[in-house]
């Protein structure tokens, strides 16, 4: 572990020196105590969001609140100080990880349809814009209503590319196409295009002056000096949008999204055939959070230089990191496959699921190799739903959760087989493929 502090905690009146226990608690908590709590709570944030956007279309399962309530209520000063345990909650988080997210993607078909591949328009188009950023498909489908009769394009950005592949949203005209990539250039790409701009959830940055006044949040984002939407009353937004006037036209290029579970079991017999032909070696999932680090360029290379045999699917914000590369497709089975946003890390588990069953196969049998990026606190729902589930040989970085000391990382390393990325992207496919 790199030097630092093995543990800091301020959470009550006995704080070592009145600032915060750095060696051990003087309430008795040992640092890998007080980690496992930090993971623990990272983790039901991440359940929290996926909870919240599920709510938001109706949806609620009561046993999901009852473990959030009580998981946080273990985290409290002088109640749990048993390492096994939280261990053990960690994976019960997992769990609930899992079912939060089928509960989401749930509701999200039950109300947009399942979705299909679409090829998505990338760049601006004439007309006056709105650019809609964050995952919250129901305030798109709500403005997506609103701007209807209009001559205004609405525009996605970041984790609302997967909308597209939605038939319930497709249908409106007015959804353009998408500009931008991951969360971290928006301020690069709010400033470039002269377009009102809705934040719907988490993802968003504090507001540059270039873009504020033309900038709005909604539900739990708020920025500061940034004008809130309320009750999905757009009108604000879209008076806006037509006092900007119109953006200059680009030259278009298009990215390919909507590889639901179901799109891509449709080809259940041709993968099949591939596979037991030798024309497909390997599936992999490489996907997860991006960020503005020189080191995530690793997920480039490392998707550039797997062999054509391979399969790879992607979901989330770190896509953009080579969804545009053109990979091909082996006899009509695309090489890159996106299955969604962060919120649609389910897809890909039951893909692998159905992988299991189409070559009656254990999970951890499958030539299938998981490669994650991770960035803030859905990605450690998502690793914990993945332990869970019993999935090892994973791969994990550009860098390893700082919340993680020796104790932890050993245990998933000698449990999981859980190992870091090198940053050296063809040296690691060599060890996975063997070679």
């Amino acid at each position: 572990m790199a030097d630092g502090l093995d543990m800091f905690c301020y959470q009550c009146s006995q704080t070592a020196k009145g600032t915060g226990c750095t060696v051990s608690g003087v309430c008795g908590k040992k640092p890998t105590v007080a980690r496992l709590q930090d993971n623990l709570i990272f983790t039901m944030k991440g359940i929290s969001a996926y909870n919240y956007n599920a709510n938001v279309l109706g949806k609620k399962d009561p046993e999901i609140d009852a473990f959030l309530t009580k998981g946080l209520y273990t985290t409290l000063t002088n109640v749990n100080f048993d390492v096994n345990d939280l261990v053990a909650l960690a994976l019960e988080a997992g769990k609930v990880s899992v079912d939060v997210m089928r509960l989401l993607k749930d509701a999200h078909i039950e109300a947009y349809g399942e979705p299909q591949p679409v090829e998505v328009k990338v760049g601006a188009q004439e007309g006056p814009a709105i650019i809609v950023t964050g995952h919250d498909l129901k305030a798109l489908e709500e403005l997506l209503k609103q701007v209807e009769g209009t001559d205004i394009k609405v525009y996605t950005h970041s984790e609302m590319l997967p909308a597209h592949g939605y038939p319930g949203l497709n249908k409106y005209e007015n959804l353009a196409g998408q500009l931008g990539g991951a969360w971290h250039d928006q301020r690069t790409v709010f400033k470039k295009y002269n377009a009102a701009i809705v934040g719907t959830s988490n993802c968003v940055l504090p507001a540059l002056d270039a873009y504020k006044e033309r900038m709005f949040t909604m539900d739990v984002a708020k920025l500061e000096g940034v004008k809130t939407v309320e009750d999905y009353d757009f009108s604000e937004v879209i008076e806006c949008a037509k006092s900007l006037g119109s953006l200059e036209p680009e030259e278009l290029t298009t990215i390919t999204t909507g590889w639901s579970a179901g799109a891509i079991v449709e080809h259940a017999e041709k993968i099949k055939e591939l596979v037991l032909d030798g024309k497909i070696s390997r599936f992999f999932v490489v996907g997860g959070c991006d960020k503005a680090a020189k080191h995530n360029d690793y997920y480039r290379e490392f998707v550039k230089n797997l062999p054509q045999d391979t399969v790879i699917l992607t979901l989330a914000c770190g896509k953009y990191k080579f969804n545009d590369l053109d990979l091909g497709d082996i006899e009509g089975i695309p090489r890159l496959l996106d299955v969604g946003q962060c919120n649609d890390t389910i897809v890909a588990v039951d893909v692998a699921l159905a992988l299991c069953d189409l070559f009656d196969m254990e999970l951890n049998e499958l030539p299938l190799t998981i490669v994650l990026s991770w960035m803030e606190q859905k990605a450690a729902a998502v690793l914990w739903a993945l332990l869970y589930l019993g999935k090892t040989d994973m791969w994990l970085g550009p860098v390893l959760p700082a919340w993680c000391n020796d104790d932890i990382i050993s245990v998933l390393v000698e449990n999981y087989n859980l190992t870091p990325t090198t940053g050296d992207a063809i040296a690691d496919i060599k060890t996975i493929m063997g070679e």
